[in-house]
């Protein structure tokens, strides 16, 4: 389930930043993309509506890596 969640953030995130999916990895940093509170917002919204989980927006933006915020995600679908 981790890797259906860490593909979905990047596919949401490459166009929010510009990017190709494919230059973006588990241990691409939200800061080396730098995201800004809107990109984390369209990111969670996404995530919310493919999963049907609340994902709290604060502790989402907690997370320094795409990997990291894939973990965080699959602990709350796991609960």
């Amino acid at each position: 389930m981790r890797e259906e969640i860490l593909k979905k953030i990047i596919h949401r995130a490459a166009p929010l930043f510009g990017m190709e999916e494919s230059a973006i990895t588990e241990a691409t940093t939200f800061e080396e993309c730098k995201a800004k509170s809107v990109h984390y917002s369209q990111i969670t919204t996404y995530l919310e509506d493919e999963f049907e989980v609340e994902i709290p927006f604060m502790n989402f933006r907690r997370q320094k890596t795409f990997g990291e915020a894939a973990d965080f995600v699959n602990e709350l679908l796991e609960d």
